[in-house]
């Protein structure tokens, strides 16, 4: 196995697997990237079992074919720490790899091919196509809410819902729930859902860095994987039932609070300095165009902040986590944000009045 790839040309796709790459694994080979060069292309593979990355750039110069797997985070650091606009020059002998660029050589060692592992996708494909602008933005509205390490570890992901011209993300941790659906172009008469793992959503919105690019995506019955011209991106499936997210959501609100966006934000973030570090509880009161938010802390410590809001109903009182109301009036991206409440043991749903792909419900709290 013998070619010569410009530095820049070969820096990207071994950025995007490397970072898939476990430090600690059961397996050594599984610390390693596959090199698979075939006529003028290379592939690069990662894997950590659950989720694979490959990917693909075109070689200038080939001497000879072949395939290999060398350690991925010393070949990444060398790689990154050779000038720009260089050119590496790859030579595979007696399973041993040299890598020449100017006046530098390194010399690494390899495990096989043939031992690294393949996730290989399962039957029951249902393919579609868009934008990865769209699945970005899923990914975006959402994926804040998924669990950590929860363990009902079903929460430890986010659902795609599938149905005929659409995909829904949904992500909830028991205590707040983000859901955005987008139009995709599929027809399809069933309701399909998947459940991607953290790891899996987190790797798959670092891919997606072309908004105006196409991606291809392949549901399977374990399997979920996104093809484009640079990268294949390959995760399993979070084999368990996701809640029924359609029973969580608020409905009959008649309490509507209207106000500016990033005023609500601010507030929020001025009340958490205070708000206790554990249970980072605020008070909620609302009265007739104004809205006051409160935190204490054990120290009897206290910030209050009031802030203008559109709004006409009844005086209510409810605590909230101020936590999860930061990470949802950062995620809106329009000037106005709006909140609908019932009572005190109510969750509050928050929408974007300008885009209505996304709602968010966030339970209140006892305080």
């Amino acid at each position: 196995m013998q070619f010569s790839i410009a530095r820049d040309a070969l820096l990207k796709p071994l950025q995007l697997v490397a970072g898939v790459v476990e430090r600690r694994q059961t397996m050594p080979v599984l610390a390693n990237v596959l090199l698979v060069l075939e006529d003028d292309h290379l592939s690069l593979t990662g894997t950590d079992l659950e989720v694979e990355i490959v990917g693909r750039v075109k070689v200038e110069q080939v001497a000879e074919t072949g395939e290999i797997t060398v350690p991925a985070k010393k070949f990444l650091d060398i790689c990154k720490n050779l000038p720009d606009g260089s050119t590496i020059d790859f030579t595979l002998e007696d399973q041993k790899v040299n890598v020449f660029c100017g006046k530098s050589r390194f010399n690494l060692s390899t495990l096989p091919a043939s031992e690294f592992p393949a996730v290989e996708p399962g039957a029951d494909d249902l393919v579609f196509n868009t934008q990865q602008k769209e699945i970005k933005r899923l990914i975006e509205r959402t994926g804040f809410a998924m669990a950590q390490q929860d363990v009902r570890y079903y929460l430890n992901g986010m659902l795609w819902e599938l149905r005929s011209g659409s995909l829904r993300a949904v992500a909830t941790d028991g205590h707040r729930l983000a859901m955005c659906t987008r139009a995709v172009n599929v027809e399809f008469d069933d309701v399909k859902q998947a459940i991607l793992p953290r790891k899996g959503v987190v790797e798959l919105s670092r891919l997606l860095n072309e908004p105006e690019g196409s991606v291809q995506l392949v549901l399977g019955a374990t399997h979920i994987r996104a093809h484009t011209a640079d990268f294949t991106f390959t995760s399993k499936l979070v084999d368990g039932k996701f809640p029924d997210y359609e029973r969580v959501l608020p409905r009959n609100g008649d309490k509507i609070v209207m106000g500016e966006r990033e005023a609500l934000r601010q507030a929020f973030t001025r009340t958490a300095i205070l708000a206790n570090e554990k249970y980072r509880g605020v008070r909620f009161v609302l009265t007739s165009g104004m809205l006051t938010v409160t935190a204490n802390n054990p120290e009897q410590e206290e910030a209050e902040e009031q802030i203008s809001v559109d709004y006409e109903g009844g005086d209510l009182e409810v605590g909230f986590n101020v936590s999860y109301l930061q990470d949802v009036s950062s995620v809106i991206d329009s000037d106005k944000m709006k909140m609908t409440l019932s009572d005190t043991n109510s969750s509050v749903l928050i929408e974007d009045p300008e885009n209505t792909d996304s709602v968010y419900v966030v339970m209140p709290m006892r305080l």
